[in-house]
């Protein structure tokens, strides 16, 4: 029982992530008090051999507004995957966000100054008929289809709610072509009714590229380092050139031959545990790749401990020690100058989990107060089970607690209030979605579509900058607040807690 797996790929379907880390998407209260209450996940919950203050209670509303699901998050990161071709078995309407990820494909790709291309998606659109009397035949057929017009060195197959409510043999019809056409063809298991939060499909993803696409008889590559990333700029080349290791970026904008030497690095690392937890586990737990169990890159505290850990790792304390040197000596100065300038706002910090820890650590680095923050879901523990890797903890350890921190997975009716119960100056967010309903309110917000904006050193002073780039058109937000008139009523607006609805039943019938 010791030996037992946690990361089965003996399975094609991924556990999901609420089963497998007790992943949440609904709770309010300060941050401090979240990561007590998320010890039950670890061994910290034990005082003196009883449990303690171990108890993380989901709140749950009577509905939901709108979010994305899995299978959304396998078409952003296997159909990004250069050289390859994403199939979607489902109906056309599953296949809306290929608009959206053809666009942030071509832009990160001129971001990396590589070869600016459109993204190979198709849909197999399944109709009435289909649903009725199964969709095998029609996904053959799409297979040899995309085969014949594409020659891709793969081909991933998405599952969608439609496949698995009519019991499609997605497997069985993956093999069978695999042998025929001689290339992998992966499916990757992601309806979207599975799972209550869209982290699932990184996991899909990255489960199925472990069972078929890595090489399972590895030649080590002693400089070579996994940088489990979206479709951010190149940051970490030169970071880690200075410790003489070259990147392998995956999953998103990478090659077939760049997962294929997953297996052959001398570690995995990553901008944001919650993408890449499950690879990271997985790599290190199958094929030996250590796992640099550190903080984020972000902030002076977490920078340090991260280049340290990779200089432990691939056994380059001197060049690590040698580069935080010269790093703190070059951005020390800058800082300073830019607190000047920033210091005594009050900013808000609206993204996924663990990457929010690491922004409202360079604000606070920055002197900018944060009193409020949204994250989109909330992963107790990861999957290595490492207490170094607990981001909520560094952050609270490190820079202090945030009174009003909740996890929502991207409620529209519920920003209104998280965003009116703190005032920010202005926000910062992932996704776009939820940016103009801050400009509603005289709020602006910096999109941060390059997600590799605030990491290492460098990023504390892009941060900054960013920040000063966007007050500067306040006037403007504020203009847009005096004539925009919300979509709620004056009963919701004038509720004082975002969570009212969760917390009492039927008060939204009151109205």
């Amino acid at each position: 029982m010791g030996n037992k797996k946690r990361i089965r790929l003996d399975t094609p379907v991924v556990e999901r992530r609420e089963q497998r880390l007790g992943t949440i998407i609904a709770w309010d209260g300060k941050a401090s008090d979240l990561s007590k209450q998320s010890s039950y996940a670890s061994a910290r919950c034990t005082e003196k051999g009883t449990k303690k203050d171990c108890k993380l209670c989901e709140l749950k509303g009577p509905f939901t507004q709108g979010s994305v699901c899995s299978e959304q998050m396998v078409e952003c990161q296997a159909g990004n995957i250069r050289g390859s071709v994403l199939i979607q078995h489902s109906p056309i309407g599953c296949g809306a966000g290929q608009v959206i990820y053809n666009s942030i494909y071509r832009n990160g790709l001129a971001l990396r100054n590589l070869p600016v291309e459109n993204m190979r998606a198709i849909s197999t659109n399944l109709e009435e008929r289909d649903i009725i009397l199964g969709g095998e035949k029609k996904l053959a057929n799409s297979i040899r289809d995309a085969f014949e017009k594409f020659h891709p060195d793969a081909i991933f197959i998405a599952t969608s709610c439609a496949t698995g409510i009519i019991g499609d043999d997605v497997d069985s019809v993956a093999s069978a072509l695999e042998k025929e056409l001689s290339i992998p063809v992966v499916p990757i298991h992601c309806e979207g009714f599975k799972s209550k939060h869209w982290s699932t499909g990184f996991d899909a993803t990255q489960h199925g590229i472990l069972r078929q696409i890595v090489r399972k008889n590895p030649k080590k590559q002693e400089d070579l380092v996994n940088v489990i990333n979206l479709w951010g700029s190149d940051v970490f080349t030169p970071m880690l050139k200075e410790l003489g290791l070259r990147v392998n970026y995956i999953v998103d904008l990478a090659t077939i031959e760049d997962l294929a030497q997953l297996s052959e690095a001398a570690a995995t690392v990553g901008f944001c545990y919650t993408l890449s937890s499950y690879l990271s586990a997985a790599l290190e737990q199958e094929y030996g790749v250590p796992e640099i169990k550190a903080p984020e890159p972000y902030g002076f505290a977490g920078t340090d401990a991260w280049l340290r850990e990779i200089g432990r790792v691939t056994h380059r304390e001197k060049e690590a020690e040698a580069y935080i040197a010269k790093e703190h000596e070059r951005v020390t100065p800058i800082i300073k100058n830019l607190r000047k300038t920033v210091n005594g706002l009050n900013g808000y910090v609206a993204t996924g989990s663990a990457y929010a820890h690491g922004l409202i650590a360079v604000l606070r680095e920055l002197g900018i107060e944060v009193n409020g923050s949204l994250v989109f879901h909330h992963d107790p523990i990861y999957d290595s089970r490492d207490p170094k890797q607990d981001s909520l903890s560094h952050l609270v350890n490190n820079y202090g607690d945030v009174p009003f921190f909740s996890v929502s997975n991207r409620q529209q009716y519920q920003f209104y209030g998280l965003l009116k119960r703190v005032n920010p100056d202005f926000i910062l967010i992932r996704h776009n979605g939820l940016a103009p309903l801050a400009s509603k309110l005289g709020i602006p917000a910096a999109p941060l579509g390059d997600e590799h904006i605030a990491v290492g050193y460098q990023g504390m002073i892009n941060l900054g900058e960013t920040i000063i780039e966007i007050l500067a058109h306040k006037k403007f937000h504020q203009d847009l607040a005096a004539h925009t008139k919300l979509p709620y009523t004056n009963w919701w607006m004038n509720q004082t807690d975002p969570f009212i609805l969760a917390k009492k039943e039927n008060s939204y019938e009151k109205e």
